[in-house]
Order: structure tokens, then C-alpha cells, then sequence
């Protein structure tokens, strides 16, 4: 991965040349006759020559900027149509149900729903909820695997100006009750492969209702059988539904819960809009594209800018019930997928598939994957082994507004922003302190701008009257609160707080770094996670490898400590050992590695550092192999007699 920081030599005279060629012709053309023409031409010169890297960032970007603005300007006029005749996701879907009622909506194994049918079951749907008395404003929890029948119920309900909560169907116990809780939700949608894990909560003081694609083996105490109501259910036609607006909330989506209990982020129907027609419209997608979705339906890039492609563009999406590496490329051939979706580690388990389980990688008809968190270091092998002609990484938070794109196939970047038009987007790289994330204020009180090469915060403009640039924040007041910078660039002005490092290159091209708080700092200088995984990354093939940072008694700082996962123990210590030593300088270098069988993880593959990070090294509590870095530089296994140096500060660090 390349980040261009200055124009090497090479580059400088080719684009002063060019300078002067483009003035000798506006000076033989408009210039010749004028004495004051030319010395202005001579002026403008002379500041161009002077500093070219702005006119070679113009030069090389013009045409990728045009397309971007293109992209950008049908994306806003679509957003602001849908918003002033106060449009909702249900209006949308309609619209698309009567163009063409028997294509296929959504398309799971051997179950499908046409667009017509689909449409009937949410009507049905919002029916039934609106004969058991729910109204606008309620909100629905609803826990459920994917299914093709899982966006109708909360698209019914939304006709109804009904909130569905969609809860993380691998939540157990008190993260669950606590999901549950948060929403304050007046009723719980249950499928029936997960109505055993309500019987191990408390009694919950509201409606229950399971679902089954089959006939009920058995209810929950108290629950009615919804699957079986919905069957004698008269549709109830959007026309006749409660009046609703593009800017009423639409869904709860919770955030991963990597650092936490999960939040319950607000989605409007048009900031549902923005997501999915987003990356629709700037990654030149059509309603004739096949979309293959393995993703949860509770997250947003599964649930919102996947199923969005259906219920907004007319796409047949194709779900599956869980990612698996070895089907993956054998659904997208079967089922004539076009367009792909992945998210975090995605990429990388398709990656560390063995060729011999992938006969079917050459045979594809994948135009474009797009997603977000295809990691730098994997990116032109994953394009070149699979034969993948774009791909489109997004940038961006379920509660967020600090959106990007990346629509050029520019290896490593989450997206860009034209370099003469970053007033035009909200969205800046603010100076921190790369250890607490708090933006730096120079005298006046104001945060300060990087400059290109600089790690900084990236944040995102609010302004509640465009679509692109609002924050809904979470159903917790307070939590929203948090997530806002108040007088940043002048008195007033408001802005998301992102939480992430970013760096941009002279051509205005976005990288992302590290997430606040993962950053430690270690013999003076401070060390960045990300590219210390990297590394380790390259040296032991693909497995998963996450980096934090460990307190030690007595010595200021945190030591890094990797972890990896390694079932069979074949990782090569003192193979690993060298490749640190070459590539780390010795700050960076993790003192410990512990090799575990599995990363604890959200559902949507982010890898939970926080809990490795509590744990520690000490040998006595944790079984897994811990090793320690010796002063020849080799990793050796940790022992009680070093635990008990480190401990009392005599181990000479």
C-alpha cells in the first residue's frame, strides 16, 4: 500500500514541464497582445512552478473527481425527492412491488419471496400488529436468524410507524435482557430456533410472539404462534396505514459491543435511504444486479446497505443463514450473483481457503464486492487469486456521518475526498493526542487541521437539515451526547466524533490507521496496533492476530502483547521472532504473544480486544501457551520465575 506524501523528483519536472507547456499556449492564444495579460499568466505561473503538488493532485484526480460529483449530485437529488415527499423504506418497496411483482425479492437456499409476495406478507404484517393496538411510536424488539421472511416483519411494522429493534441473534444472558431493556420495547418477535434462549431471562413484562418457517414444535409459555396468525391475515395497503415520514425513526441497530454493552443506534427511513442508496448510486449498481448477502440481518451492512438493494432498488438479494468460506464462491456461481458483499475479516477467511475446496473461484460472474474492513495488506492478493474487477470499501459507522468511499480500486483506502472541494464535504481530520483521542486546541479554543501524512480524529460536520451529514445518535441521550465536539472550528458548530485515526495522502485519498484507545504508548514512543498486526499478519500467514497493550508494575507505559490464534500450535517462534526484529523497531516489538485457540468476536467479525486485554499474561490464570520476549530477541515461553521479575519490577525493563 502506497500513501503518496510528496511528489518525488521524477514528478516535480514532469509537472512543472507540463506547467509551462499549458502557459506557452494560453500565452500564444489569449496573451500575446496583452501586457497585462502576461504578466498575470507569468504570476499565476510562477506560483504553480513554485509548488506543483497542487496541480499534480488536480491533474491526476480531475477524473476521478468528476465521477464522484456525478455520482454524488444523483445521490443528493434522489435523497432530497424522497425527503420532500416525505418517503418512506415502505413507500419505496411499494414503488418496486408494482414495477415488476413477480421477480424475486429475496432469495434464501430453497425459499424465496417475490417482490409481490413479500409485499403481502409486511402488509399482513402491520395488519396484525395494528389490530393488537400497537401505534407510532411503539417499538417492537425483534430476535431472529436470517430468513427471507426477517426484513417483511419489520418493514410491516414500519407501516404502522412502529421501531423495531433488530437484537444480535448471538446475544445471551445480560447482554441480551439489556438490548431487550434499552429499546423499551412493548412486545419481542422470537424465531423458534432462538426461543430457548428466552427461557434462561427473567420474566419479561411484554408480548411475545414466535415465528417458524415450519409448524410450531412447541410455544413459549404465553407466546402466540405469529406464523400461523399471519396466515388468516388480512393485508393492511400502505394507503390505509398511519401517515407517516421519511424523517420518523425507523429501526434500532446496536453497535458491536467491542468495547461494551451494545447501543441501540437510531435509523431513520432516510437515513436508511442514505446507506443503501449511498453506496447503490456511487458504486453504479442496477436493479438487474444479483446481490449476494451472507451477513447478519441485524447489523447495518448486512440488514440495511444489503437488504436496502431489494426494498429501495429492485436488486434480488440472495441471504444465507451464516458466512461460510468454503460455499461462498459455489452460492455466488449457482445463483448468478453479480454483486458480493463482505465486512472485516470476510476477505481474509475466503483468503486462507485452500485452492482444493474452491473449485468454483474462477467461475463467478462477480463484477464488484464492496463492504468495509478488506485490510491493506490483503487486498491485491484477494483481487488477484479470485478475480474480483472492483472493489468498493466503505467507510462508515451505524450512528455515523463521517461517510466515505472508495470507488477507484485505490489498494488500502477507505475513500477520498476531492482536494479542492473538502469544504463542500463535511467531513475533517482533526490533531489529537494519539493516546486519549481528545482533539488538540490551539489559543483561541479551536481544533486544528492535519495536514496530509498526519494522523488525526476523523469527524464528521452535523447538520440536521441534509441527510448526509445528520446525527440521530442513540436511543441514550446521554450516549449521544458523548459522541459530539462542540466549537471546533468556530462558536456553535457541531461535530461527530468518529473515534478512529485516519491519515490522508496530497491526492486526498483517506487510510485508515487505528481506533482510539487501541494506541499504547511504550518506551517514550508511541506504538500503533494496527501496523504491528500487520506485520506479525504477514510473518505467520493469514490467521487472526490482534494487538493491545498490557500494564507491567513499575514501568510507565503498556508493553504490547499479540494474540494469536494457532489451534494446533504451529506457529514457528523463533521464525516469528526474526520477522519482528525486521520489520519493528524495538518499542513496537510486542513483549508477549499468547497463541489461543479462538479471538473472542462480535458477529460481525471485529475482534474483541478489551476482554484479551483484561486477562493478561499471567501463566498461572491463563492455560494458553504465553511467550516472552528475551533479550537475544527470541521469543521463549513465559515461566513463573519471569512472571514473578515482571511483577516485582527486577525484570530489567
Amino acid at each position: 500500500m502506497e500513501i503518496l506524501l510528496e511528489l518525488n523528483l521524477k514528478q516535480k519536472l514532469a509537472t512543472r514541464l507540463g506547467i509551462l507547456l499549458a502557459g506557452l499556449i494560453v500565452f500564444g492564444l489569449f496573451c500575446s497582445d496583452s501586457a497585462l495579460a502576461s504578466l498575470t499568466l507569468g504570476a499565476l505561473l510562477a506560483l504553480m512552478l513554485r509548488n506543483p503538488t497542487n496541480i499534480f493532485a488536480f491533474v491526476m484526480t480531475c477524473h476521478r473527481d468528476i465521477i464522484a460529483f456525478q455520482r454524488f449530485v444523483a445521490l443528493n437529488f434522489y435523497l432530497l425527492r424522497k425527503d420532500r415527499k416525505g418517503c418512506t423504506v415502505a413507500h419505496c418497496f411499494q414503488e418496486q412491488a408494482f414495477k415488476h411483482p413477480e421477480k424475486i425479492c429475496f432469495l434464501m437456499g430453497d425459499r424465496q419471496l417475490s417482490f409481490a409476495q413479500a409485499l403481502r406478507l409486511s402488509e399482513q404484517v402491520a395488519g396484525y400488529f395494528q389490530q393488537r393496538g400497537l401505534q407510532r411510536g411503539d417499538c417492537v424488539a425483534l430476535l431472529m436468524e436470517t430468513r427471507v421472511e426477517y426484513p417483511c416483519i419489520w418493514l410491516g411494522l414500519s407501516q404502522l410507524g412502529v421501531v423495531t429493534a433488530l437484537i444480535n441473534s448471538n446475544l445471551r444472558g445480560d447482554s441480551l435482557l439489556h438490548c431487550i431493556r434499552v429499546s423499551k420495547a412493548c412486545a419481542l418477535i422470537v424465531g423458534c430456533e432462538l426461543s430457548d434462549v428466552l427461557q434462561s431471562l427473567p420474566i419479561l413484562e411484554l408480548s411475545i410472539y414466535q415465528y417458524s418457517d415450519v409448524d410450531l414444535p412447541a410455544l413459549l409459555p404465553g407466546a402466540t404462534d405469529l406464523r400461523g396468525a399471519l396466515t388468516a391475515q388480512e393485508p393492511l395497503p400502505l394507503s390505509r396505514s398511519p401517515q407517516c415520514n421519511a424523517r420518523d425513526k425507523l429501526l434500532y441497530v446496536y453497535t458491536s459491543g467491542t468495547t461494551g454493552l451494545p447501543k441501540a443506534a437510531v435509523i431513520t427511513n432516510l437515513r436508511f435511504l442514505l446507506m443503501s442508496a449511498g453506496a447503490f448510486y456511487m458504486l453504479r449498481m442496477n436493479s438487474d444486479d444479483v446481490i449476494y448477502n451472507p451477513l447478519p440481518l441485524y447489523h447495518t451492512a448486512g440488514g440495511i446497505v444489503g437488504v436496502g438493494n431489494a426494498l429501495l432498488n429492485g436488486c434480488t438479494v440472495v441471504l444465507r443463514k451464516k458466512f461460510s468460506a468454503s460455499n461462498f464462491w459455489s452460492d455466488c456461481s449457482q445463483y448468478n450473483c453479480t454483486v458480493a458483499q463482505y465486512i472485516g475479516e470476510l476477505c481474509r477467511y475466503l483468503l486462507a481457503t485452500p485452492y482444493k475446496h474452491a473449485p468454483q473461484e474462477p467461475l463467478h460472474q462477480l463484477r464488484l464486492m464492496y463492504g468495509n474492513g478488506l485490510r491493506p495488506q490483503i487486498w491485491a492478493q484477494f483481487v488477484t487469486r479470485f478475480g474480483i474487477p472492483h472493489i468498493g470499501e466503505i467507510y462508515g459507522a451505524t450512528e455515523g456521518n463521517s461517510n466515505l468511499i472508495n470507488i477507484t480500486n485505490r489498494i488500502g483506502a477507505i475513500g477520498f475526498v476531492p482536494v479542492f472541494g473538502r469544504s463542500l464535504y463535511p467531513v475533517q481530520i482533526l490533531r489529537c493526542d494519539e493516546l486519549t483521542g481528545e482533539p488538540l486546541r490551539n489559543a483561541k479554543g479551536h481544533c486544528m487541521r492535519c495536514t496530509p501524512g498526519e494522523v488525526g480524529l476523523l469527524v464528521g460536520q452535523v447538520n440536521a437539515r441534509r441527510a448526509i451529514s445528520a446525527f440521530h445518535g442513540y436511543a441514550d441521550k446521554t450516549a449521544s451526547e458523548q459522541k459530539l465536539l462542540r466549537g471546533v472550528f468556530k462558536p456553535g458548530d457541531c461535530y461527530f466524533n468518529s473515534g478512529d485515526m485516519v491519515v490522508c495522502d496530497i491526492l486526498g485519498y483517506f487510510y485508515f490507521k487505528d481506533r482510539t484507545g487501541d494506541t499504547f504508548r511504550w518506551r517514550g514512543e508511541n506504538v500503533a496496533t494496527q501496523e504491528v498486526e500487520a506485520i506479525i499478519t504477514n510473518c505467520i500467514g493469514l490467521s487472526d492476530c490482534v494487538v493491545y497493550g498490557v500494564q507491567i508494575p513499575h514501568v510507565e507505559g503498556k508493553a504490547g502483547m499479540a494474540a494469536i490464534v494457532d489451534p494446533l500450535r504451529k506457529v514457528d517462534m523463533e521464525y516469528l521472532s526474526i520477522g519482528i526484529r525486521g520489520s519493528l523497531p524495538p518499542y513496537a516489538r510486542p513483549l508477549f504473544i499468547r497463541l489461543l485457540d479462538e479471538i473472542p468476536r462480535t458477529a460481525t467479525f471485529k475482534l474483541k480486544k478489551r476482554e484479551l486485554a483484561l486477562e493478561g499474561y499471567n501463566p498461572e490464570l491463563i492455560r494458553d501457551p504465553i511467550y516472552f520476549l528475551n533479550r537475544d530477541g527470541i521469543y521463549r515461553q513465559l515461566n513463573r520465575e519471569q512472571y514473578a521479575l515482571l511483577q516485582s519490577g527486577t525484570a530489567g525493563l
